[in-house]
């Protein structure tokens, strides 16, 4: 069935005509509630019930559940509707003002992942009269680029309920059914500064920092040789020294020092264990050194996820788009989704390639194939 292509573009032009940046620093963070209200005021004409939850404390931000049809075994398609922020001096356009330019959509979040959503509304606009066995349902979510806050709280609101779900991010309609966690870390040493003649006269956070790096390289290299995942290109877990800050002269002792990392775990192991096992290498440095040592969680996290290439979604997605499913090295919502008892597949259209990017754009062109595939599980999941 061939989509309204203009319909399409129309409203793939509000959304991204509405801004949406979620970002840790509060001066450019501003919130989703407007694209939850545009997509429920579409939703709701058509059948759709609609059901907004503002996040606590927060009433700028927002979730959306839109469900058509009834019962507990349906068919979620999930997207978040916040962007990265922006680089205007790098844009050639206004990010804010949907561009089309060689069949393609310019726009921020056209591809990551507002592009999903009129995908979605095309995909359904068949079955809007048809008799459902089981309910289509639309998520869309707030700050899944900053804190997953938006997913967090549907796990523990432990809605929606459903039996199987697709997360739209941008995969060139390549299905995905595994990717790695993240965890960022930071580990801060209070040492005490003092005149670098006598070294004896303070106790030095840089010196003792080297020995901190040095154990998470020694444990970097303990959990590459226990852990390794051949559905990978990177097959091993890894951790990245990010950034490190410290001291403010070269002739006072160093009297703190910050170190900023990151881990992404394999599928199947615990954020939760891995920063058990740096707090007690840490701890006996501090014991022997006589200073304060503290790590802290940057954010929460994101757990790895993987679904079993048995998985009756998997299976399906990969008849539909004749393409086998991979792995992805970045993080997504989909753990939250399976945490809720749904076999969770991430496929979208669009490349990754373009997210986060300036000048970010869809490829027009995909999108007929990317609503028959949506319809495709419809037909699998809701219909027959």
């Amino acid at each position: 069935m061939s989509i309204n292509h203009t319909l399409f573009v129309d409203q793939l032009s509000q959304l991204v005509n509405t801004p949406s940046v979620s970002c840790t620093q509060p001066r450019l963070d501003m919130g989703n509630r407007k694209v939850i209200d545009l997509l429920a005021n579409w939703l709701e004409p058509l059948g759709f019930a609609i059901d907004i939850q503002e996040l606590d404390g927060q009433p700028n931000k927002a979730n959306l559940i839109a469900t058509l049809g009834h019962g507990d075994e349906g068919l979620v398609f999930s997207g978040h509707t916040d962007t990265v922020p922006y680089d205007e001096n790098r844009w050639q356009q206004d990010p804010f003002t949907l561009k089309i330019d060689d069949n393609r959509a310019f726009g921020l979040g056209a591809t990551d992942m507002k592009g999903f959503f009129p995908t979605v509304l095309a995909a359904v606009q068949p079955y809007l009269e048809t008799p459902l066995k089981q309910p289509i349902i639309i998520l869309a979510t707030a700050d899944e680029e900053t804190s997953m806050t938006g997913a967090r709280a549907l796990v523990n609101q432990k809605q929606p309920k459903a039996r199987y779900a697709v997360i739209g991010e941008p995969t060139s309609m390549q299905p995905i059914r595994m990717h790695k966690g993240i965890a960022m870390e930071s580990i801060r040493i209070e040492g005490k500064a003092g005149h670098s003649s006598n070294p004896n006269l303070g106790n030095n956070a840089l010196d003792v920092m080297h020995d901190v790096i040095g154990e998470l390289k020694h444990f970097r290299n303990e959990l590459q040789q226990q852990h390794q995942h051949a559905g990978f290109t990177i097959e091993v877990p890894t951790l990245n020294l990010g950034c490190i800050h410290g001291g403010d002269n070269p002739n006072r002792i160093c009297g703190r020092c910050e170190l900023e990392f990151d881990i992404r775990p394999l599928p199947g192991m615990s954020l939760d264990n891995l920063r058990e096992d740096i707090d007690r290498k840490i701890a006996i440095i501090a014991k022997e050194k006589n200073i304060i040592i503290e790590r802290q969680s940057l954010f929460t996290g994101v757990d790895a996820f993987e679904q079993a290439a048995s998985s009756p979604l998997i299976q399906a997605v990969e008849q539909l788009t004749s393409q086998p499913s991979d792995s992805v090295a970045f993080a997504t919502e989909a753990p939250f989704l399976q945490a809720l008892g749904m076999d969770v597949v991430v496929m979208g259209p669009g490349s990754i390639d373009q997210a986060h990017q300036p000048n970010e754009f869809i490829d027009l062109d995909d999108i007929e194939l990317a609503v028959k595939t949506l319809q495709g599980l419809i037909e699998e999941f809701c219909v027959s």
